[in-house]
């Protein structure tokens, strides 16, 4: 007979990353923290001046292995690269992204008051 829970030990391999509080954002944190659902859990924690993530891989037969603690602190880093990223590209084109915004509703607005 098959057990019906599984064991809730806690994973062999945990990685802590650091960063500075006032240099790096939680929203990018908890962000990459998302992205690595069904590859790893991240607890993020605030220690003083500092964010603490600790991150510990999830056995995921599906998608194979479990990743080594290096390739944990990697993919996560490179998620957290992204984000921030993301942010950067966000706040530089919010000008343009309104105006197109604006321009393609305006559009439609005069559409319909055109057909009504």
């Amino acid at each position: 007979m098959l057990p019906a829970v599984k064991d809730l030990a806690p994973s062999p391999v945990e990685v802590a990353v650091d960063f500075d509080s006032g240099v790096q954002g939680l929203a990018a944190l908890d962000a990459a923290a998302y992205r690595l659902i069904g590859t790893a859990t991240c607890r993020i924690d605030r220690m003083g001046d500092r964010y603490v993530c600790r991150l510990a891989p999830t056995a995921n037969p599906q998608k194979g292995a479990a990743l080594s603690a290096d390739d944990l602190k990697e993919r996560f880093l490179n998620f957290v690269t992204d984000e921030n990223l993301r942010t950067r590209v966000a706040e530089k084109t919010e000008g343009v992204r309104n105006v197109i915004l604006a321009l393609a509703f305006g559009s439609l607005a005069a559409t319909q008051k055109d057909a009504g």
